[in-house]
């Protein structure tokens, strides 16, 4: 059974002293294939070491998070988007991401919003997936995106409403979904709404949970089979089952081979 992490921060500084050690636990829970989501120019460069380092099982995704928007300078945004287009020109990255907007930083929404958009216009302009952060702002972001040529789409972590699922998959959009399908209700209500041919497995991590078994433990992608079990109970699917789809999407959505 081969696994996929499509949503794992390991450019983060929590990890920067035991990347070794994740990666090798990830490959001992049988996860082939993480997506190191960068957060701005500092961990995009960082993604990119990471790929390097552990060929053929780290691949990045390059991009500027909501959550960085306020400090963010002209400069490092203008380097940012300069790095993923002389980095397009040999394939060394599979994405645009984490990109997105945050409704708990209103204050600088409108900046938000012009961040986004020069996201999505790389993400078009390389054409490449976009994955999206959509905190209390899906139904925005579902209205925005027709409006780019964009050639797939992830939302990642997608929570609510769930009312706009079945536009995102009639638009072939995936969702990933992590540890909370373990715990939450409301995830798994999600879960159970994705066709599996629209959906992905990923950890978010370091983002810590606090609800067993998960509580006090690293998150790394060494959880992924305990979110696919999850998935399979909620969708009535065989673990196994649940993974050769997963890999599937993700190798469709990455355009990366991993010998499904």
């Amino acid at each position: 059974m081969k696994l996929v992490d499509a949503h794992i921060h390991l450019s983060d500084e929590e990890y920067s002293t035991c990347i070794d050690e994740v990666v090798q636990d990830a490959k001992g829970a049988n996860v082939v294939a993480m997506v190191s989501n960068s957060m701005d120019l500092e961990t995009s460069i960082k993604s990119l070491e990471l790929t390097e380092k552990f060929p053929g099982t780290v691949y990045a995704a390059l991009g500027i998070h909501p959550w960085v928007v306020k400090r963010l300078s002209e400069d490092e945004l203008q380097q940012t988007i300069e790095l993923m287009k002389k980095q397009s020109q040999n394939k060394s990255f599979v994405a645009i991401g984490e990109i997105g907007l945050d409704s708990k930083y209103m204050d600088i929404w409108e900046k938000q919003l012009k961040i986004f958009d020069l996201m999505l216009r790389a993400a078009e302009q390389l054409d490449l997936p976009a994955i999206i952060h959509s905190r209390g702002t899906t139904a925005q972001i579902i209205d925005m995106l027709p409006s780019y040529n964009l050639k797939k789409v992830l939302l990642h972590w997608f929570s609510q409403p769930i009312s706009l699922l079945p536009t995102a998959v009639d638009r072939g959009y995936y969702i990933s979904e992590g540890v909370p399908t373990v715990y939450s209700d409301g995830i798994r209500d999600v879960v159970k709404n994705v066709p599996i041919t629209h959906l992905l497995t990923e950890t978010d991590g370091p983002v810590q949970f606090f609800k067993p078994p998960f509580r006090g433990k690293r998150t790394t992608s060494a959880f992924i089979p305990i979110i696919v079990k999850a998935i399979s109970e909620v969708q009535k699917l065989a673990p196994d089952d649940v993974a050769e789809h997963v890999g599937k999407n993700f190798q469709d959505l990455f355009e990366v081979d991993l010998g499904l």
